[in-house]
């Protein structure tokens, strides 16, 4: 049993080694990187956690998903969501900010 235990623990991942990362974050900027270029389109493709994006950057979300793990994806889609959440706020002409106001009662 011991023996099964080190042969399966000896097993290398490929994708986590430098070669394997740096593809993976290459395809992830070229990816961005469309996002970006592409950004007056309309998203239309669902990626993971909400993320949505144009028709355009198909080929590369192909690719990106390819060249990284499916954890690894889905972290820097969280990460590129909250980045544009955190812009869109920063960006806002100061209508969301300040006290809120509530519809009052008529009395």
């Amino acid at each position: 049993m011991m023996a099964m235990d080190s042969v399966s623990s000896e097993k290398v991942y490929v994708d986590v080694l430098a070669e394997g990362r740096q593809a993976c974050y290459k395809a992830r900027d070229a990816f961005y990187t469309c996002l970006v270029k592409e950004s007056d389109k309309k998203p239309t493709e669902i990626g993971s956690v909400g993320l949505l994006y144009p028709v355009e950057c198909k080929k590369p979300r192909e690719i990106y998903v390819k060249q990284c793990r499916p954890t690894w994806v889905k972290h820097f889609d969280r990460q590129y969501c909250a980045k544009k959440k955190v812009q869109r706020l920063l960006d806002d002409d100061g209508s969301r900010r300040g006290p809120i106001s509530l519809p009052q009662k008529y009395t």
